[in-house]
């Protein structure tokens, strides 16, 4: 495919631009709009600057990439749209087309080449960098630098340290390739994601996932080569990339009988189940694509679909739900995460203020735009704090870094956890 048919592919189509009546239900929804309230910084302001690039009234320039990097991405002006804007497709086209018509620095590019490119998606270059990431921890060195104040002496990099997530070992890649036998009659066959930085900094939260599953009678196998879903890359509209990351991850997975692919991260399943739409040009995997999006399931999606296991003994928190972004607007779950802490004994669950508003994570967000995200962190803290809930539970897995960070800041205490991890606290506590 020639590059003049990637730029046509990844960039906004007027008849998606089109469907956008400019009525502005979508404002209150828009976290960086509630921050500034600045027109460009809402959806529609940036659906109007899509537009004008669009019809070549306006050229991308340093004001339109401020404004479209700006954007979070989390999607819930889609819930609020009457029209119907599919609106996360709009903003990761137009990012696709920055980064194909855009020269950023000689650095920048070898940087994002790196990370998104070779890091993320290599287990060998990942366990290397869990290596590091536990040596600077496990020496006392992070705890050191951050007792004495001296990362508040690196300005912006020591803000970004304090979201760096721990390293946990063994890491998950060491379960890859095995098969989990169900507890009792096995009722399904799935294949469990590990996900890329899933698989070093939330190790235990996936055999925690792999535990339920087999507790549910799930036979669960963990594919070997399975590798990074590229979320993280389609965000920053690397899209080139994530198609190659999707079309291994269907080699991987399709052939395997499996009767669910299971992830326990709601970003990664937000961009697995768009898989389809990444390849709908590809005429080898197109129809590949479709099938292996079909039986791409959240873990609470799937949990919530069968009949649960209630082996449980009961848990005894108040509990809070946060809505992961792309659980609630890009797949458009909700209730299947609430039905299933509902399901656990002793549970009360506290339904906090705009619990679909994001929490300011958003992939990498945090980091590139960590003063943003620490504001709207901030606010969402305060609707945490209300409902006096000891734990804050959701459903992926950037959230939980960016809500612990939040507990640390400006909470009371709260435990972060994945509704998963409580189903396995529950069934564990047998």
């Amino acid at each position: 495919m020639a590059v003049s048919d990637l730029v046509r592919f990844d960039s906004p189509q007027q008849t998606d631009l089109d469907k956008c009546v400019h009525c502005g239900l979508c404002l209150n929804s828009c976290p960086t709009y509630r921050e500034l309230g600045v027109e460009m910084d809402s959806p529609r302001g940036r659906i109007y600057q899509m537009n004008q690039v669009a019809s070549g009234a306006a050229e991308i320039n340093a004001s339109y990439l401020e404004h479209m990097e700006l954007c979070l991405a989390c999607r819930a002006c889609e819930s609020a749209c009457p029209s119907g804007v599919q609106y996360g497709r709009l903003i990761e086209a137009a990012r696709a087309e920055i980064e194909q018509k855009v020269k950023r620095p000689t650095w920048e590019q070898a940087l994002r080449y790196f990370i998104f490119g070779k890091l993320l998606p290599s287990q060998t270059l990942l366990k290397l960098a869990a290596r590091g990431m536990w040596i600077y921890q496990s020496l006392g060195i992070q705890r050191f630098a951050r007792e004495t104040g001296l990362l508040k002496n690196f300005g912006r990099l020591g803000r970004i340290e304090s979201l760096s997530p721990p390293a946990e070992f063994p890491t998950f890649f060491e379960q890859y390739g095995k098969i989990f036998p169900p507890k009792g009659t096995k009722r399904y066959r799935v294949a469990m994601l590990g996900g890329c930085i899933g698989n070093v900094s939330f190790a235990r939260l996936n055999e925690a996932t792999v535990r339920v599953l087999q507790q549910n009678g799930c036979e669960v196998v963990v594919p070997a080569e399975q590798t990074c879903c590229g979320a993280l890359q389609v965000h920053q509209g690397m899209r080139d990339i994530t198609r190659r990351l999707a079309r291994q991850n269907i080699d991987a997975i399709l052939g395997g009988g499996f009767d669910a692919i299971i992830t326990n991260a709601a970003g990664c399943g937000s961009t697995l189940k768009e898989y389809h739409e990444l390849l709908e040009h590809d005429d080898q995997y197109r129809d590949k694509a479709q099938e292996f999006v079909r039986k791409v399931k959240d873990v609470t999606e799937f949990l919530a679909s069968i009949e649960l296991s209630t082996a449980m003994k009961g848990l005894p928190y108040k509990v809070t739900y946060q809505d992961s972004c792309h659980l609630l607007h890009g797949q458009k779950i909700k209730a299947a995460p609430r039905q299933l802490l509902k399901s656990i004994p002793g549970i009360q669950l506290r339904e906090m203020v705009s619990s679909e508003i994001c929490c300011g994570s958003a992939g990498v967000y945090s980091v590139i735009h960590d003063e943003m995200a620490a504001s709207i962190l901030e606010n969402k803290m305060q609707n945490v704090n209300r409902t006096e809930a000891e734990v804050i539970a959701t459903a992926n897995t950037g959230c939980m870094l960016q809500l612990r960070t939040g507990a640390a800041r400006h909470g009371n205490g709260q435990r972060v956890v994945h509704v998963v991890e409580l189903l396995d606290e529950a069934y564990s506590a047998l």
